[in-house]
């Protein structure tokens, strides 16, 4: 009689439970829907600085790239924006879990972890409702240094536009490959 119950054990570890299959495929779904916005949005924002400037290519982040999180969280279902404990737009302050995984992801840095690796996926529970959330950490580029690096690293007139659209900036003193922020989805579950 055991041998039945032993074989029956030993496949019940190799068998993926159904919560964790479905956790397996949003986690793929949602590094995927979030490795589309970056590129995009570097593609778009690297024309408007060959075109105007780095003061007049504000526009990409202030006004394009919440409409094309807003395309993209139409066409996909999720719900997606960008967050920063350093927050530019007072519409990125991070909520209190996607806060707790930007301090987790400035500690794995501080740890040695790149951050361009850092990720992390989560079945959330709010009220009653359950969602499954993603965030992907932002790491500065030196294009991005331009408007987020340190006062002389940043032209002057970069700094008066800066003054005039976001009187109450904390986005500045980045260096390269520091975690300017996270993309951050969620999904109703």
């Amino acid at each position: 009689m055991r041998k039945p119950l032993i074989g029956l054990a030993i496949l019940a570890c190799f068998t993926v439970s159904p919560v964790l299959a479905d956790e397996a495929k949003l986690l793929e779904e949602g590094r995927s829907i979030a490795a589309k916005m970056p590129p995009k949005l570097l593609e778009v924002l690297d024309d408007e600085i060959r075109k105007g400037g780095h003061a007049e290519a504000m526009t990409v982040c202030r006004e394009k790239a919440p409409q094309m999180a807003k395309n993209l969280s139409e066409q996909t279902g999720w719900s997606i924006r960008r967050v920063s404990l350093k927050n530019r737009n007072p519409k990125a302050v991070p909520d209190a879990w996607e806060r707790s995984v930007l301090e987790e992801f400035e500690r794995r840095t501080a740890a040695g972890e790149k951050p361009i690796s850092l990720e992390k996926g989560a079945i959330v529970s709010d009220g009653d409702k359950k969602f499954y959330r993603y965030m992907k950490a932002l790491p500065t580029q030196d294009l991005c240094l331009n408007c987020h690096g340190t006062p002389d690293r940043i032209e002057p007139a970069v700094q008066a536009k800066l003054k005039e659209l976001y009187p109450d900036d904390k986005a500045i003193g980045y260096g390269p490959a520091e975690i300017r922020g996270a993309i951050t989805i969620k999904k109703a579950m």
